[in-house]
């Protein structure tokens, strides 16, 4: 989510993280992009003002961008046919609704969002617009120590099922010592054969008039931001993982290629965000 938390910590009054809605927005304007026939549910006319303020003072390839992600971590997941997801930092993704129903679902999330999240599924399904899943919510404070709790909770859902750990949107606002954290918390519940999806962008995005038009963005509207607050992964963090084999590394504009997206824009102008699927070893 490229915008994604930034937008959480405006000085005014947004709502409950109103960059969750973004890219659920982002997801709905191409549906047979992003095989996202759910995310339209999320929309609101406030997001939609945001959305296009973004895409024009950004860049107007954020809706293919997002759709792309979307489409090869749930094709991915239906590929590799685990029996349990894990969504960390999941927003309002609707991953559970396209997936098989025999799938069993964990959201991660921050407490607000979850409980958001929470009613609002159960009242589309109330409504009929939504079918039934088996899902977990789980609010985590992730200022606190959360991970012998989180990491025995999630033990006790997953037990020995094979299992595919989600985490995409996240890793850009993160530091390097909560992502290491984070990543050994996966590999103890994992076991070998599972599988963890990445998304995150290399070093020299930060050199491109995409990111800097990101900056200018942000300093003009929300907060006030530097490129050295955001952390960049180059692949190697993946590559040479301990615990995991990189099988799979994708790109906005390899994705386009395979899922037939026009690229409109010069690359120097494009967030382009790179996407992992790793095997525990």
């Amino acid at each position: 989510m490229h915008v994604i938390y930034i937008i959480v910590v405006h000085k005014k009054s947004i709502e409950i993280h109103e960059t969750a809605f973004i890219t659920s927005t982002f997801r709905s304007l191409n549906e047979d992009l992003s095989r996202d026939v759910y995310a339209k549910l999320w929309g609101n006319s406030r997001t939609d003002v945001l959305v296009e303020k973004y895409l024009n003072q950004v860049c107007e390839e954020e809706v293919s961008a997002h759709c792309l992600r979307n489409r090869f971590f749930l094709e991915e997941i239906e590929r590799l046919k685990p029996e349990v997801l894990i969504n960390f930092g999941s927003g309002f993704s609707m991953y559970p609704f396209l997936l098989n129903e025999h799938v069993i679902n964990v959201e991660i999330d921050k407490k607000e969002v979850i409980l958001y999240k929470e009613g609002k599924i159960k009242e589309f399904q109330k409504q009929g617009k939504l079918p039934k899943r088996t899902i977990y919510f789980i609010g985590v404070d992730f200022s606190k120590d959360y991970v012998k709790v989180l990491l025995e909770t999630l033990k006790t859902i997953k037990g020995s099922k094979s299992s595919f750990i989600l985490i995409e949107g996240v890793l850009f606002f993160l530091s390097r010592k909560d992502t290491d954290k984070l990543f050994e918390l996966f590999s103890k519940l994992q076991e070998e054969g599972d599988y963890v999806g990445s998304a995150s962008f290399h070093n020299d995005l930060k050199n491109t008039q995409g990111f800097k038009k990101l900056l200018d963005f942000c300093n003009n509207e929300m907060i006030k931001t530097e490129a050295s607050d955001w952390q960049t992964i180059e692949d190697d963090f993946y590559r040479k993982n301990k615990n995991y084999d990189l099988v799979n590394h994708q790109d906005y504009f390899s994705l386009s290629e395979k899922y037939g997206n026009e690229v409109k824009l010069e690359k120097d102008f494009i967030l382009n965000e790179n996407f992992y699927i790793l095997k525990r070893k």
